[in-house]
């Protein structure tokens, strides 16, 4: 009687989190594949993934202490208050915490040996960062998170992991050549233009004009083909850092 009563419920659970699961490992396998130089071993692919797990909590703790702080400077309701959480707060406390832990797992690795492993170290961390999170918002919203963000958030994390890995792999081929002051602009530019991406893509989509759902898509749009042709371009041009 026990397992009859339980059953339905596993299995529904089940459902939820493939749903949540699937669209991330979909984005991990075509990255991984794209990259034609020397693909990266077994063991960095699930460091990566935890690094992006262990992110997504690091980035929680950041923005639950940062909102309360926010919110008690800035008024809720004000144009400002938006404007701080989603570039100032969201974005870069996301992306702040994926670039430390992949920083942490790859910078000294003797697998970090090509530029595009950059894209790849970033795009996996991304999709661990948003595997974890979509598996928390499916099981408290439901199947219709799962859909809504497998076309939405989960390839939205993987764009940003697009550009902060290119400016890392550069980042590395730079300082290997001792061009410290490059590198550490790129390394800057790592963490910067995907957290503007980001607050961007959060703040269209929280907008409440009628024009709103429009400027989202087009955003969108432009952003995962933007990302598509640079991954290609990219891993097409791909060479030895050393």
């Amino acid at each position: 009687m026990f397992y009859f009563l339980v059953a339905p419920y596993l299995v529904y659970n089940g459902i939820l989190i493939a749903a949540a699961v699937i669209p991330a490992i979909f984005l991990m396998v075509k990255v991984y594949r794209s990259d034609k130089l020397e693909r990266e071993s077994p063991y960095m692919i699930w460091t990566l993934i935890k690094a992006g797990i262990l992110s997504s909590l690091l980035a929680l703790v950041e923005e639950r202490v940062l909102s309360a702080i926010l919110g008690l400077v800035v008024p809720y309701e004000s144009p400002l208050y938006n404007i701080i959480l989603y570039f100032g707060i969201v974005a870069f406390a996301e992306e702040s915490s994926k670039y430390f832990c992949m920083k942490r797992q790859t910078w000294s690795s003797w697998e970090f040996n090509c530029q595009y492993d950059g894209v790849v170290y970033a795009v996996f961390v991304s999709l661990g960062f948003a595997l974890w999170e979509n598996i928390s918002y499916v099981m408290i919203y439901g199947f219709g998170t799962a859909i809504v963000r497998a076309v939405t958030a989960i390839p939205g994390h993987a764009c940003f992991g697009v550009f902060m890995g290119i400016f890392y792999g550069i980042a590395k081929r730079l300082d290997y050549r001792n061009e410290n002051v490059g590198s550490k602009l790129c390394r800057i530019f790592a963490v910067v233009i995907p957290a503007l991406l980001h607050g961007a893509y959060d703040y269209i989509a929280t907008m409440e004009s009628q024009d709103g759902n429009g400027y989202f898509i087009g955003f969108v749009a432009v952003m995962f083909l933007l990302s598509y042709v640079l991954v290609g371009r990219t891993a097409k041009a791909d060479r030895p850092i050393y």
